[in-house]
């Protein structure tokens, strides 16, 4: 008689797992401030460990293992610029619900960094404290952060957005001739 396990089916992975990757993600460059913020953070925790270990007899191991997804979490969230999930839309520090979103805009201007950003829908506001970057003539849309060219690709994320946002959620290419419906 042989075993059969109950859950054999190929897409039953934790749902943390899975979580993690069905997003549209942007992310800044490697920064000397955010680094000496991670080994800063490693240090730290690994300092701790040790004091721990020696005052409470404790194993100092257990607090290394134990720091190491919140440090790793912590850093990765520095790093985020913009990125859509299942759960809802980041542009820089303000997170915002799906059901706010109406569009998403990209613009492109001939000299300096792609802009991406989020249009709103009526009587939508942004959350309390939110810290909006000032107007640019190249962003029609009210919130929007500067990422770098070659982090940026629409192709990927015109993907993600079929894959992973509402349907009536659209990507919008604005450049000086006018706006067009990404595809």
């Amino acid at each position: 008689m042989t075993q059969q396990h109950l859950n054999q089916m190929p897409a039953a992975q934790p749902a943390r797992r899975r979580a993690r990757w069905e997003r549209y993600r942007v992310t800044n460059p490697f920064s000397p401030k955010a680094l000496a913020g991670l080994w800063g953070s490693i240090v730290a925790v690994v300092a701790l460990a040790a004091l721990l270990g020696w005052a409470l007899e404790m194993r100092g191991g257990t607090v290394i293992v134990l720091a190491i997804p919140f440090i790793a979490a912590w850093f990765e969230n520095q790093r985020t610029v913009f990125q859509f999930d299942p759960a809802g839309v980041r542009v820089g520090n303000v997170i915002l619900p799906w059901t706010d979103v109406t569009q998403f805009v990209v613009a492109t201007p001939p000299n300096g960094p792609v802009l991406m950003g989020a249009r709103l829908r009526p009587g939508a506001s942004l959350p309390e404290g939110a810290i909006v970057p000032p107007p640019n003539q190249a962003m029609p849309a009210p919130i929007h952060v500067a990422v770098q060219p070659q982090k940026f690709d629409l192709a990927k994320m015109v993907a993600k957005a079929r894959k992973y946002a509402p349907p009536n959620v659209r990507i919008v290419v604005a450049d000086p001739t006018g706006e067009r419906v990404a595809s």
